[in-house]
C-alpha cells in the first residue's frame, strides 16, 4: 500500500504553492473581513481558469478528468493560504453530489458551467443548532416543489445553485435549485471567519430537480459527507502546517533577553507538540486519502479518523502560534488571527469534532460487527 502522492501530483501542489503565494491571499482575506465582502471575485476567476474547479470532472463534460488525490493536494495548499473563494462548497460538496449522483441529462447541463465557473454551488443541509440528522430535518418537497429554511449554508449569497436536503413523503431527497427563482431570500449570518461567509436561506415553493434516486437522498448525502471529510481534512492539515511555519518564523527572528526566543525550551516544546499533532494528522488524511482514490469500504472510519486528527491539529497549533506570538500574536496587524478563525468555522464544517468521533465510533463498531 502506498500512501504517497505520484511525482505529477506533487508538481500540481508544487505549482499550486507558487500561484497562491503570488496572489497574497492573506492580504485578499484581510481585505474580505475589513470591508465586509464575501469573497474574492479575482481569485476565483483565476482558479476557474486554471480549470480546477474542473478537477474531478469528466473530460466529456470539459473538466480535466483528474482524481480526488489531485483533489486532495490542492485542498492543503488553499488551507495553507486560507484561500476565501467558494472552492470547498462548489467543488468538495455540490460539484461531487452531481459528479455522483445526477442524471445523465443534469450532469450534460450542470457540470460543463460549473468548470466554466458559470454556475457556483453549495449545499443546504443544516435547520437548526446540532447535528442534521434524517430525522430532524423540516425542509419539505412535494410535487418537485420544496418550501423550508435552512441556516449557516455556506457561501450561498456568492452560489448561483443550491442542492437543498429535504424530507419527502417516504424519505429524504436531495434537490437542485437555482438561486434565480422567486421565492429564495438569503441572509448573512455572522461568523469567525467572514473570508468563508455562511447565510441563512429561506425557501418557499420553489422549483426542483432531482438528485440521485428519490427517498435515498440521506444515504447518498452520507456518502458525500464521508469524501468531503477527507478533502477538509487535507484543508486543516495545511493550515496548521502554515501555522508551525509561522510559529518558527517567529521563534528564530525574535529575540528576547539577548538570545531568540526559539531557543527557550519553553518555545521549543511548543515547536514540537505543533510537529507531532500535525504529523498525526498527516499521517491520518494520507490513508483517508487513499481510502477515497480506491473507494474502499474503510473510508468512513478513515475519513472520520482523519477528520478528528486534522480538527485538533488545525485548532491546536493556530493557539500555539498566537502563544509563541506573545502579545503581536493578538493584534489584528499579524496574521495568527487570520488563521484561528479558519480553524474555528472549519471545525464545524460538516460537523463539530464530537460528531465525528461519533461517527468514528459507529463505523468501528459496524466493522467489527460485520
Amino acid at each position: 500500500m502506498n500512501l504517497d502522492f505520484s511525482d505529477d501530483q506533487k508538481y500540481l501542489q508544487e505549482e499550486a504553492r507558487k500561484f497562491f503565494d503570488k496572489e497574497n491571499t492573506l492580504k485578499s482575506s484581510r481585505n474580505i473581513l475589513e470591508n465586509k465582502l464575501h469573497t474574492d471575485e479575482c481569485l476565483w476567476k483565476k482558479v476557474v481558469d486554471l480549470g480546477w474547479t474542473g478537477i474531478t470532472i469528466a473530460e466529456e463534460y470539459d473538466g480535466l478528468g483528474l482524481g480526488h488525490l489531485e483533489l486532495c493536494v490542492l485542498a492543503e495548499e488553499m488551507g495553507r493560504v486560507l484561500a476565501p473563494i467558494p472552492f470547498s462548497s462548489s467543488v468538495y460538496l455540490f460539484t461531487e453530489a452531481i459528479n455522483k449522483f445526477a442524471s445523465d441529462e443534469i450532469k450534460k447541463d450542470i457540470l460543463p458551467k460549473l468548470v466554466s465557473g458559470e454556475i457556483v454551488g453549495t449545499i443546504a443541509v443544516t435547520e437548526e443548532l446540532h447535528a442534521p440528522t434524517s430525522k430532524n430535518i423540516t425542509t419539505t418537497v412535494k410535487n418537485n416543489i420544496v418550501s423550508g429554511t435552512k441556516i449557516a449554508v455556506p457561501d450561498a449569497k456568492i452560489a448561483t445553485h443550491s442542492i437543498v436536503v429535504a424530507k419527502s413523503d417516504n424519505g429524504i431527497d436531495l434537490r437542485l435549485i437555482d438561486h434565480s427563482l422567486d421565492g429564495i431570500c438569503i441572509n448573512h449570518t455572522n461568523s469567525v471567519d467572514e473570508s468563508r461567509g455562511h447565510f441563512s436561506m429561506s425557501i418557499e415553493n420553489v422549483p426542483t430537480l432531482l438528485i440521485g434516486e428519490e427517498d435515498n437522498g440521506w444515504e447518498c448525502y452520507e456518502r458525500l459527507v464521508d469524501q468531503a471529510a477527507v478533502l477538509f481534512s487535507f484543508e486543516q492539515l495545511g493550515g496548521a502546517q502554515a501555522s508551525m511555519e509561522m510559529a518558527l518564523s517567529y521563534a528564530k527572528e525574535r529575540y528576547a533577553f539577548g538570545r531568540q526566543i526559539g531557543s527557550f525550551q519553553a518555545i521549543k516544546h511548543k515547536l514540537a507538540d505543533m510537529y507531532i499533532s500535525i504529523t498525526l494528522a498527516k499521517s491520518n488524511s494520507y490513508y483517508a486519502a487513499w481510502a477515497l482514490s480506491t473507494e474502499s469500504p474503510d473510508l468512513p472510519i478513515a475519513s472520520a479518523t482523519a477528520r478528528v486528527s486534522s480538527t485538533k491539529a488545525f485548532q491546536f497549533c493556530s493557539k500555539e502560534n498566537i502563544q509563541t506570538h506573545g502579545g503581536n500574536g493578538f493584534t489584528w496587524e499579524y496574521d495568527c488571527h487570520l488563521f484561528y478563525r479558519r480553524s474555528k468555522l472549519l471545525s464545524v464544517n460538516l460537523g463539530s469534532i464530537s460528531n465525528w468521533k461519533n461517527r468514528l465510533v459507529t463505523g468501528l463498531e459496524k466493522s467489527n460487527v460485520s
